[in-house]
């Protein structure tokens, strides 16, 4: 007998089967061994089904749970019966093995690999509001000839006894006795029936309880992922309109400043030229008077000579 790798809790997937609806179950496997193991979720119509992951690797003594997901049937199977399976497989690997790491060669079976293989069947549910609450492809259990017998018997019993109330007659200790045992015994298979259309049922009323309590939960994670998102966006443009506005300026001083440049340059231009201006005529009234005395003293030179 190959020993237990994983522990796969439960055996059954339960589904609560409803046309164009999708049902999803959960599923935990339990590494009981103080090694690393590696996993593989395989199904007979992987069309028809999601398994998130699919591959893994789980810690020592550790778990790791995986969802399928089934798709929206359109249609009802055959007989209301459903005869998909899953497979896990799983298989000891070296510390440090990654999830990405894990393919289908790790679970072939040769040179005294062990290989721990679990499956599981697929079972169908019938919702809340159905009449039918058991499970869909749940067989109906054959009667034996030995109860068909007590219950002609147990028929046989009534009617005798009701055919000699009828007529008038005294009923028997005895008879009433067997019909007041029938009685209890029927009491009793319908509260045995009754049990076995409850269990079902709370099992359903429990799993549809956690679905709606994961979607909630879903639901508000979106809720409050959606208002970060809006937050961000409102801060983005917000940042992008500082950005321009920012750009803008800059581009005026810019070209504030390039003015400035240009009349600082042609003021100092404009005082360059006064400047020079003023040398010039600094420079020109000396020569002016030396040449006027020059003129006079030749000219009182000349009246001495005369």
């Amino acid at each position: 007998m190959k020993p237990d790798i994983l522990e796969v809790q439960p055996l059954e997937l339960n589904f609560l089967f409803e046309l164009k609806k999708q049902s999803s179950c959960s599923v935990q496997m339990i590494n009981k061994t103080d090694h690393h193991v590696a996993f593989k979720i395989k199904t007979t119509n992987p069309k028809k089904y999601c398994v998130r992951p699919n591959v893994g690797v789980i810690d020592p003594n550790a778990s790791c749970d995986f969802t399928v997901t089934m798709q929206a049937p359109k249609v009802a199977p055959p007989d209301m019966i459903c005869r998909d399976k899953f497979l896990v497989q799983s298989t000891v690997v070296p510390e440090g093995t990654k999830e990405e790491d894990v393919t289908s060669n790790m679970f072939a079976k040769e040179d005294g690999k062990i290989v721990d293989e679990k499956r599981l069947k697929v079972i169908f549910l019938s919702p809340i509001d159905s009449p039918e609450l058991s499970p869909i492809n749940e067989p109906s259990k054959p009667v034996h000839d030995s109860e068909s017998r007590e219950l002609k018997d147990d028929i046989g019993q009534k009617d005798s006894f009701h055919a000699k109330v009828d007529e008038g007659m005294e009923v028997s200790k005895g008879d009433g006795e067997s019909v007041e045992a029938t009685r209890k015994e029927e009491t009793f298979k319908k509260n045995e029936a009754v049990k076995r259309i409850e269990e079902p049922v709370k099992q359903s009323q429990e799993y549809i309880k956690r679905n709606e309590e994961f979607m909630q939960m879903n639901d508000t994670q979106d809720l409050i992922l959606a208002k970060d998102v809006e937050e961000m966006k409102l801060k983005v443009k917000e940042l992008e309109s500082k950005f321009t506005e920012a750009k803008a300026a800059i581009l005026h001083l810019t070209e504030e400043k390039r003015l400035a440049t240009q009349e600082k340059h042609f003021l100092q231009g404009e005082l360059d030229l006064l400047r020079s201006k003023r040398h010039r005529s600094r420079v020109g009234f000396p020569l002016l008077f030396v040449f006027m005395v020059s003129l006079v003293s030749l000219y009182i030179g000349y009246l001495l000579h005369s």
